[in-house]
């Protein structure tokens, strides 16, 4: 009904109204469905009347509208207007009605709004089992979704860990110059410390989001970031063999690496994302897809393309029982070009969202000399998973199981380095099963993994439990 009254009212029939009756065969156990379309009778928005944003402003919510005063009434774009609003998630209720206008033909949009809090503060504590900062941590954070009822958002945060600390500070304002273009920029600064040395990364980035269609849109961005790293206390002497202080055993890319920092690196980036999931917090159908290009080298260090892609598509297999399938493909390829070449800390590493089972940054091309991996050039990955609610447990609690199946190839290295000995660079697909416990916790949605690898290399690091902080998208 909504698709053919939105293609009529595109031809100029904005008053149409579209009414389906079926009429059924019991001989054939068939049913005709007819459509059938309507003028309808002509009205004309009068005026808007918004009651209860006591905070929010009155142009926040006018945007969301595509029809405005003295405009033809349709009730596709009304009810399009409604989602809108409660998607801003400022609202407890969005209820749009109708009343006489002075005229016959007129009517008065009446927007009912009740507001909720936007505003959060939030501390909290954590473990990770994997990725790059594994460990306890703590994090606090402030947030605004409706920055003085204006729509804007602004969010300051700050955490860390036994290796890890993190500051960022983001702002967002959907509707640049009056268009629905989103523009901000975020701050950040991440340091890390690994067995043999620590990095220091501080970078800003500038974006730009863009709805091409309800399901598409489009984000570009220019980032910038100064990456700076040394040797940790145990690896004071990496650089001098000869160094009584030598502790550790050191892949001579990785001290090339560190030698030749600090890093400036300058990109432009431009991401297209397909959305067509029911819900974002608990989806259950729909395809989430997105791709990004990366090219560095406009003034810094850094200079390569980069490619990512991952899709994921959700489908209820089951209504009665609540099983929910989802199949996740993914890849991404780096060149470097320049007489740099690419750098040991720009190629791409394993983590729990490529494949679990394994260590981050356990897998893919391996330097005998120093026994580290060095990470790949290119990646690929795909997962199938079924989701299911436990017995006994009410739903209420946000639990839920998973068994699932995962696959990648993490390959290709252009590490260029005197004294290495890179191995198991060639396409090697690796496998692993396991069963997952999901959590829509109050503190975020959580998840707790058991995978066992099914296929690997000698050179790989396993780790069958992972715990952290579930990413879905």
């Amino acid at each position: 009904i909504i698709a053919i009254t939105e293609n009529v009212a595109g031809k100029g029939y904005a008053f149409a109204k579209v009414t389906p009756r079926g009429d059924r065969n019991f001989e054939t156990r068939t049913i005709n469905v007819v459509y059938t379309v309507d003028q309808g009778a002509k009205a004309y928005v009068e005026r808007i009347e918004i009651r209860g944003n006591e905070r929010t402003r009155d142009f926040v919510i006018r945007r969301e509208f595509d029809v405005s005063e003295g405009d033809a009434f349709n009730q596709v774009l009304i009810q399009r207007a409604k989602k809108r609003l409660e998607a801003l998630n400022f609202f407890e209720r969005v209820e749009i009605s109708t009343a006489p206008g002075s005229q016959p033909d007129q009517v008065v949009l009446v927007v009912d709004l009740v507001e909720k809090s936007t505003g959060e503060f939030s501390i909290g504590a954590g473990y990770s089992t994997g990725g790059d900062n594994a460990g306890p941590s703590v994090e606090g954070s402030i947030t605004e979704r409706n920055f003085l009822g204006r729509g804007q958002f602004i969010k300051f945060s700050a955490g860390g860990g036994k290796n890890s600390r993190d500051y960022s500070f983001s702002f967002t304002e959907p509707y640049f110059l009056g268009r629905r273009i989103a523009a901000g920029f975020d701050i950040y600064r991440q340091t890390r410390k690994y067995d043999e040395y620590e990095s220091d990364i501080t970078g800003g980035t500038v974006r730009f989001g863009l709805p091409i269609t309800d399901n598409i849109s489009t984000q570009l961005a220019y980032n910038i970031s100064q990456e700076e790293y040394s040797f940790t206390d145990s690896c004071d002497g990496a650089t001098d063999p000869n160094s009584p202080d030598l502790d550790c055993d050191v892949s001579p890319a990785i001290i090339d690496g560190v030698e030749r920092s600090p890093w400036i690196k300058s990109s432009v980036s431009g991401t297209l994302v397909y959305n067509t999931i029911d819900d974002m917090k608990n989806p259950r159908n729909g395809i989430y897809a997105n791709f990004t290009t990366e090219v560095a080298g406009l003034g810094g260090d850094a200079k390569f393309v980069k490619f990512t892609g991952r899709g994921s598509y959700y489908q209820t297999i089951s209504e009665e029982m609540d099983i929910v399938g989802l199949v996740s493909v993914g890849g991404g390829h780096i060149q470097g070009f320049g007489d740099d070449g690419l750098r040991v800390f720009d190629h791409f590493k394993n983590n729990d969202r490529m494949i679990r089972g394994f260590k981050y940054n356990g897998i893919g091309p391996f330097d005998k000399n120093g026994e580290d991996h060095l990470g790949g050039t290119t990646y690929f990955n795909a997962s199938a998973e079924a989701q299911f609610p436990i017995p006994v447990v009410p739903e209420s609690f946000g639990l839920r199981g998973a068994v699932f199946a995962d696959a990648a190839t993490l390959y290709g290295n252009k590490v260029d380095v005197a004294g290495t000995n890179i191995v198991s660079t060639d396409m090697e697909w690796r496998a692993s099963v396991g069963i997952g416990l999901l959590w829509a916790s109050p503190f975020g949605p959580l998840r707790i993994d058991y995978a066992v690898p099914v296929k690997k290399e000698d050179t790989d690091d396993t780790q069958e439990f992972n715990f952290g902080i579930s990413t879905r998208f």
